[in-house]
């Protein structure tokens, strides 16, 4: 049996050690509406900032205890979820706000097909995160 989706977007949940730099990359030069701070020790959880996307949601977590950093190099850095997208109407935009701020710029905007431009960045833990201009 396939599940019944109840909601249109998603939850993303990224584990940190770099809670503080997350927060202001996703918030600050990103855009995401901040929602709020959870704690949750009991399940081990020093913080979770809940940042809003439309119907997504993308959970930055910050642990009790220690824990190793994943391997940076996005898609070829190893298998997995290695990048996320965001759809965008300003796509030179965003990619120059994230460079500005400091952000590697892993591909600038470019046309990957007729029509469609996307950029892609780095952010403060070596996730890559892709925009996309449709149009």
């Amino acid at each position: 049996m396939t599940a019944n989706i109840t909601k249109a977007g998603f939850d993303l949940g990224i584990v940190t050690t770099n809670g503080d730099a997350m927060l202001e990359f996703y918030r600050d030069v990103v855009g995401l509406e901040f929602e709020g701070t959870m704690v949750m020790e009991a399940i081990g959880i020093a913080r979770m900032d809940r940042l809003l996307c439309r119907d997504s949601v993308l959970k930055l977590v910050t642990l009790t205890t220690g824990v190793a950093a994943g391997p940076g190099g996005g898609m070829s850095g190893c298998t997995g979820m290695r990048y996320f997208t965001l759809s965008v109407d300003n796509i030179e935009e965003a990619a120059a706000g994230c460079e500005a701020a400091g952000a590697p710029v892993v591909w600038p905007v470019l046309e990957s097909r007729p029509g469609v431009k996307i950029a892609m960045v780095e952010d403060p833990d070596g996730n890559w995160l892709e925009f996309i201009q449709m149009g």
